[in-house]
């Protein structure tokens, strides 16, 4: 037994030595230089950009969002298409108040969502719903910006994304918001949300055009229309939950993408509770991991020794095996803090990522709860269940 012990030190030390120099720097992300702030940064001709975005019940947020659209300073030309997904709170009469205040009105289409029809997610039908209304309301546009009615852009967004994607030729050029950290959950959950992202899709595989791994940030995706077309429109991924790391993956077929943190760019949805969190995280961990029970198995295997393990092993009466415990705890909280630096949070929190790595592996196992009982992907009242195999 005390051999089984030191083997499996050995391997956890092992896992985080391999995190922290081979797996892609995904620990070592810092917000993007924003591009396009000078003249001399910025494209000889800034292309048409018309920006989609689904809302429903979006009420308390939406006229800050769709502001913050308004109010970019982009030199070329820039219209919005919200879609109002049957919403029952006013959201799309709060867009046409908050265009019209800001002498807008002629730069803002809101149109009506149809039913969902089957085989279909409720954005994803949504942002089809728009995409197709650029065939008439921007013609011209060249890059379709995908955003959501609870995401708020500094002014210079738009036009360091349109800069980034013109030197680079690419099809697709997306920002992860800074999610709100108000409450004390929040504090203690969602900076490791982001840290946990980085780890499933390093940005720099992301970036890089030889290798397989995409991803994106659904907030805001700044899209190649062209790409986007000849990747078979919105309705190559309309049956996608997790819809902006499966556009990543079409589009990469089309050309580079690139994926980054933002300063600029955040959500003005918080999660204030634990159980808001869990929500958000139950929602979807089963469909990350392919609606697979044996896959779950794997995953809860190798949490457990990735984040479990560590603590566990440093308390272990063999000093070899304390060592090895106390190293591999000590490399997973050195790969936290940029994330906690970047929510500007107590590096503190740090050493506790086991506890919080605890509570996303509780989530995603009620993730699979909800789907085996019909629930799975419940969000604003639909259910996208998935198979489970």
């Amino acid at each position: 037994m005390n051999q089984a012990v030191i083997l499996i030190s050995g391997l956890v030390l092992g896992i985080w030595v391999y995190l922290v120099l081979l797996h892609g720097r995904y620990w070592r992300e810092r917000p993007a230089k924003a591009q396009g702030t000078t003249s001399a940064e910025g494209p000889k001709h800034w292309p048409e950009v018309c920006a989609v975005v689904p809302a429903r019940n979006e009420a308390p947020v939406v006229a800050e969002a769709v502001g913050s659209l308004l109010r970019q300073d982009y030199p070329g030309k820039l219209r919005i298409i919200l879609v109002d997904d049957q919403s029952s709170d006013g959201t799309a009469d709060i867009v046409r108040r908050t265009a019209d205040e800001l002498s807008a009105a002629d730069r803002v289409r809101v149109i009506s969502g149809k039913p969902l029809p089957e085989g279909w997610t409720g954005k994803m039908w949504a942002v089809h719903q728009g995409s197709a209304e650029i065939e008439d309301f921007s013609a011209g546009a060249k890059y379709v910006w995908l955003t959501d009615a609870d995401i708020a852009h500094d002014t210079d967004s738009l036009r360091g994304l349109v800069a980034r994607a013109e030197a680079g030729k690419l099809a697709l050029t997306s920002l992860m918001a800074r999610l709100k950290t108000d409450t004390f959950a929040e504090r203690a959950l969602i900076p490791a949300y982001v840290y946990f992202f980085q780890m499933l899709y390093p940005f720099a595989w992301v970036n890089d055009p030889k290798k397989k791994m995409a991803g994106a940030a659904g907030g805001c995706m700044l899209v190649q229309r062209k790409a986007l077309k000849a990747a078979g429109g919105i309705a190559a991924i309309k049956h996608a939950l997790i819809d902006d790391c499966a556009l990543g993956k079409v589009l990469k077929k089309q050309g580079a993408i690139w994926l980054g943190l933002a300063d600029g760019v955040r959500s003005l949805r918080g999660y204030p509770a634990w159980g808001d969190i869990w929500r958000l995280i139950a929602r979807s961990a089963f469909t990350q991991l392919q609606h697979s029970l044996l896959i779950l198995v794997g995953c809860v295997a190798g949490m457990a020794l990735t984040f479990l393990a560590p603590p566990l092993l440093a308390i272990q009466p063999d000093f070899g095996v304390r060592v090895f415990g106390l190293a591999a705890w000590a490399l997973m909280a050195l790969t936290y803090l940029p994330t906690l630096i970047y929510y500007r949070q107590p590096v503190w929190w740090a050493p506790l990522l086991p506890l919080t790595a605890l509570f996303y592996l509780a989530a995603t196992v009620d993730s699979a709860r909800r789907h085996l009982m019909g629930r799975g992907g419940e969000w604003k009242g639909r259910v996208q269940a998935q198979k489970v195999v």
